[in-house]
């Protein structure tokens, strides 16, 4: 099968993309080469100097010296007049050939190709190029040496970025714009797959074999003016306007040189160019090892360019792919970047400046290295928002279950603190994570699935989207869809729609489906983020590297799908690694054991695909997501297969591949060698990190997950699973206070209710809200907090190390020292910044006397007990930190402190009425449970003790009231079974009696 051949095939680090090209042979300058320049020299002088000084010197002024008159008109024609009209043409003859005389000069210097056209100078600008091309002959020191006056003058010149630039800046490169969905059948894939073994035996390509195939060879100036493919279509093809079937059958096609064609106007001495069949001329070269007057050297040149035309031509297929891709498009430049407004801003505590908008990535070698933070969790704010996101879900999951399981669970504690390599990637999810990105990122694309539901507008198929420093978002099209609703906008051109970030900010949530869930961040370029359309590539994406290298980036890409923010439902298979990522969300992973158990599954899920769209009349799955069948939701389904597929195995993924991305499916493929059928995008990855497709024009920064922080960040997950059996005595707080008299605390801080702080003196104005927010979140955290997440926690945007600093040593000299001189505020030996037991906050109070009534001396003393509670419902002041500055504090979405409070108050609650209830006062007990309610007014525990206490009363019509009230708040999803089993015991005609009540 043929294929594009690649620098970077073998697997090692390919060198830049454009390389320099090397010097052509210079041909020796001959007696006769200074004989022509001398001579054309002459020419020039005597047309550029000597014809307008005879004139001026011979004839003199031809016109009339004075306006003419009517008797002017009526005088008789003499010699006089004859030679003087003669003159006037031949100075404006003159004028016209010294014009076609620099336009020559300035085109062969600059190297633009085609020359401007001198309007009605055909012969004499031809004779200006022949002249001007002798003299320059022996001017030129190298053939070579023109491309590089041709980049510098254009880039001046503000047309064209310079070959090597364009190379490193264009992920429009990337994708290309493939106007054209996958379309091949499986009985053509399998006879490419044939048909590639002997391709390779006989060491020729398609192009070889056709006896039409004609190939043409840039030649250096000599003689005449450099080459274009205007002029070699107009000697060859007889219409100089036929250029672009030369550019089409080359564009991208690696050179003699190493380099490509990337732009008509650009072409180099060397350089060979396949022609067109009907191309005609001596200089065509049809059967380069029977042409006598090509050098050995030339004809191995052309018949190795040959080979590769079938898979790197116009018209060509990708690496064998399945799918026709359009090539003839520009490079499409990283998205353009807008400056952030405000780029400082003032941090007016410290007086000092933060760096508003700082990307979340990682430090560069050579730093402090994140206090030995790892880099890869720190560099992917994606992939770490998501991460942190799953996680809080899950440890709030385990909180619940364990509050409605057994008694003697962890209701209301705190889970299981995680140390060593879990500590640190925590840590590095705190830092790294960007959830107000993803936020914006999911707002952004449901607005633009909405807007394009409401104006009856299809979904355009997104090959990727670019997060840029400034947080504004660009989408990549297949091909234009035109005008983008608004807020959105065109972007460099009509493949690209840009959203601002103040935009996005706008966006409010709207009831429809994720229109791109598919999309994964692959790593960074130029200050921007890369994120992969999986399900809408043409094909299988492959990618090839070391075994360890890929590995990282299967895990990452994995990872970030099964947590991401900005899509609803997905299926994403792991084949070949993986079956221990599957805690990190075993609603979406699966695992699978070989590929033939893959086979077998997307076999049968590609038919109830194609099946289930034609049944809904959908073209594609795109199609599905909007408008009135939204609810059909389509979600994707997206295998990362790490291990390498047999020959059979990959014809038969490329078979499924070639209708997946219609079907919302797509492949991820490892491989040693990066010859996969099918691949429509072709990946490397290096050891260094760099992940590389150079076809599609990309040199990322990789996005990794390595083996050591996969195994901690899975250590994070299955710490909080709720079906875990553990033997930990998870149900002691991580910090108990002396609640004695004897144990009064130096500072005390009440985060239960409205934050106060007693025991020391109110800082200054502009210093008191940072260091309330960070006294606070250390109070939170009495296991201790990296000074670089305390960092992230007050400056999401990022702040530079000296500010931390400066704050971290304002709040040791309030908290101050204690009577022994120890720093209240100090570091433990992990790094990590700890409060002295002598500051205490409220929580710390409540939890260690629930702690101590329950498991401590209350146990076996019922008024102990009964003191400890009630003084514990009496710390309860409302929500925590209530009426707290509105825009700080965002760091609290991180915790699950928001659902370990409300249960702690509905533990206390019930402990406190079931202390009540043995005594029969049904009063007390209901007033203890109301104002635990308050708190944690969606417990079911609170409301079912309230039924029983009020139950206890006697008074059948209260039962019957607060029922009618528990059913009232239940709304249409009804009451939860528990509580209807509950009231069919102490209520048994409770329903018609609510309906009474109602």
């Amino acid at each position: 099968m043929a294929r594009r051949t690649t620098s970077n095939s073998t697997g090692s680090s390919p060198g830049p993309r454009n390389r320099t090209p090397q010097p052509l042979p210079r041909r020796r300058r001959t007696f006769g080469d200074f004989l022509k320049a001398f001579l054309a020299f002459v020419a020039l002088l005597v047309l550029l100097i000597g014809v307008p000084g005879a004139l001026a010197s011979q004839i003199g002024w031809p016109l009339p010296s004075g306006s003419p008159s009517l008797d002017w008109l009526q005088k008789e024609i003499s010699v006089d007049t004859f030679i003087n009209t003669l003159t006037v043409v031949v100075w404006f003859a003159w004028a016209q050939f010294t014009a076609c005389v620099l336009v020559e000069v300035k085109a062969a210097l600059s190297g633009v190709g085609l020359p401007n056209r001198v309007p009605g100078a055909g012969p004499s600008q031809l004779l200006a190029r022949q002249l001007v091309a002798a003299l320059l002959l022996v001017g030129a020191t190298a053939a070579s040496f023109t491309p590089g006056l041709s980049q510098l003058g254009q880039q001046l010149e503000g047309n064209q970025r310079p070959a090597t630039a364009a190379a490193q800046q264009t992920p429009g490169g990337l994708l290309g714009q493939q106007q054209e969905q996958a379309a091949s059948t499986a009985a053509a894939l399998a006879e490419q797959a044939a048909s590639a073994a002997a391709h390779a035996e006989s060491g020729t390509g398609a192009h070889a074999s056709d006896d039409d195939t004609k190939f043409y060879r840039i030649q250096p100036p000599e003689g005449r003016h450099h080459d274009s493919l205007w002029e070699v279509a107009e000697r060859h093809l007889g219409d100089g306007r036929r250029y672009k079937e030369i550019y089409q059958l080359n564009k991208d096609r690696t050179q003699p040189d190493g380099s490509k064609l990337s732009e008509a106007s650009l072409i180099r001495p060397g350089w060979i160019m396949e022609m067109p069949g009907d191309a005609r001329g001596g200089e065509l070269v049809e059967m380069p090892d029977e042409a006598p007057k090509v050098s050995e050297e030339v004809q191995q040149q052309i018949s190795d360019y040959a080979r590769t035309g079938g898979a790197e031509g116009a018209g060509g297929q990708q690496g064998g792919g399945s799918g026709s891709l359009d090539r003839d498009t520009a490079h499409i430049s990283l998205p353009e970047q807008r400056p952030a407004p405000d780029q400082g801003h003032q941090q007016g505590q410290d007086g000092q400046q933060g760096q508003q908008g700082q990307e979340h990535t990682a430090p560069a070698a050579g730093e402090d290295g994140g206090f030995g933070l790892p880099q890869a969790l720190l560099g992917a704010p994606l992939l770490a928002a998501g991460l942190l996101g799953a996680l809080g879900r899950r440890r709030r999951q385990a909180l619940w279950q364990s509050a409605l399981g057994a008694v003697g669970g962890r209701r209301g504690m705190e889970p299981p603190t995680p140390t060593g390599a879990a500590a640190d990637a925590q840590d590095a999810l705190l830092v790294g994570a960007d959830p107000e990105g993803v936020r914006l990122l999911d707002l952004s694309l449901r607005g633009l699935a909405a807007s394009l539901a409401g104006e009856s507008r299809p979904l355009p198929t997104v090959y990727a989207a670019w997060m840029s420093g400034n947080g504004d978002l660009h989408l990549q099209l297949a091909q234009p869809a035109g005008k983008p609703p608004a807020p959105w906008q065109l972007g460099q051109d009509q493949t690209f729609w840009m959203l601002a970030r103040a935009d996005a900010e706008r966006y409010e949530d709207v009831d429809t489906a994720a229109p791109y869930p598919g999309l994964v961040s692959l790593g960074t370029m130029d200050d921007s983020r890369l994120l992969l359309n999986l399900e809408a590539v043409p094909g299988i994406v492959s990618l090839s590297g070391r075994e360890q290298d890929r590995a990282g980036v299967f895990a990452s890409v994995a990872a970030e799908l099964a947590t991401n923010g900005w899509s609803d439902r997905m299926t994403i298979t792991l084949v070949g690694f993986g079956e221990d990522l599957t805690p990190l969300a075993p609603n979406r992973l699966r695992h699978l054991d070989d590929i033939e158990a893959l086979v077998e599954t997307m076999e049968a899920e590609t038919r109830q695909r194609r099946g289930a769209l034609g049944a809904a009349g959908h073209d594609s799955v795109l199609t599905g997501r909007t408008g009135p069948a939204q609810h059909t939701r389509w979600a994707p389904h997206l295998v990362l297969l790490a291990a390498e597929p047999s020959a059979e195995d990959a014809v038969t993924l490329a078979e499924l591949a070639a209708d997946a991305s219609r079907l919302g499916i797509g492949y991820l493929v490892g491989t040693q060698s990066g010859d996969l059928p099918g691949a429509a995008w072709e990946m490397e990855i290096t050891s260094e990190g760099k992940l590389l497709a150079p076809l599609l024009g990309l040199e990322l920064d990789a996005q990794l997950l390595p083996v050591s922080q996969q195994r901690a960040v899975v250590e994070l997950f299955t710490d909080a699973d709720p079906e875990r059996d553990d033997d930990r005595p998870t149900t002691t707080p991580p910090f108990l206070v002396d609640i004695s008299e004897q144990g009064r605390p130096a500072v005390y801080a009440r985060l239960v209710g409205p934050y106060e702080i007693i025991g020391l003196e109110t800082p200054d104005g502009e210093r008191s809200p940072l260091l309330h927010e960070a006294l606070a979140l250390l109070l939170l955290h009495r296991e201790g907090v990296h000074p670089r997440v305390l960092s992230s926690a007050l400056w999401p945007r990022g702040v530079t190390d000296d500010v931390r600093d400066a704050l971290v040593e304002r709040l040791r000299a309030w908290l101050g020292n204690d009577p022994d001189g120890t720093p209240r505020l100090g570091i433990d030996s992990t790094g990590r910044l700890k409060l002295a037991k002598s500051v205490v906050s409220d929580l710390d109070v409540l939890r260690s006397l629930y702690h101590e009534a329950t498991q401590g001396r209350g146990v076996n003393s019922r008024a102990v007990r009964g003191r400890l509670l009630t003084d514990a419902l009496v710390l309860v002041r409302g929500p925590l930190l209530a009426e707290r500055t509105a825009g700080r504090y965002g760091w609290l979405t991180h915790e699950i402190i928001d659902a370990q409070l409300p249960l702690l108050v509905a533990d206390i609650g019930l402990a406190l009425s079931a202390f009540h209830l043995e005594k029969d006062r049904a009063e007390k007990a209901i007033e203890a449970l109301n104002a635990a309610l308050g708190s944690a007014p969606g417990d079911e525990r609170l409301w079912n003790e309230l039924l029983r206490a009020t139950h206890a009363t006697g008074d059948s019509d209260r039962l019957k009231s607060l029922a009618a009230d528990l059913v009232s708040r239940s709304g249409a999803r009804g009451l939860p079974p528990r509580t209807e089993a509950l009231l069919d015991e102490l209520l048994p005609a409770w329903r018609s009696g609510v309906a009474a009540v109602g």
